[in-house]
């Protein structure tokens, strides 16, 4: 349960990568932006590594720009939605 409830208290909790973030069926597009802008901003940045960010909650840091990439595939799918 304490698992469960961590990933409903804090949902960046058991990503390691932001791919995982973009294949969760449990999240919608805004909490995956969410997370996504959260683990790429300044705050989540690793101190003398400017290029990688870590999210609190997440086993270890990830690349700046794998973030960016995921934000991006991101935004081309909400383009590709039908309206």
């Amino acid at each position: 349960m304490g698992a469960v409830l961590d990933k409903l208290l804090r949902p960046a909790v058991g990503f390691r990568h932001p791919r995982e973030v973009l294949k969760d069926p449990l999240l919608d597009t805004s909490e995956k932006r969410a997370i996504l802008s959260s683990w790429a901003s300044d705050a989540s940045a690793v101190e003398d590594h400017p290029t990688l960010r870590w999210l609190w909650g997440t086993e270890a840091p990830a690349p700046f720009s794998e973030i960016l990439d995921a934000l991006a595939r991101l935004d081309r799918w909400e383009e590709a939605r039908p309206r």
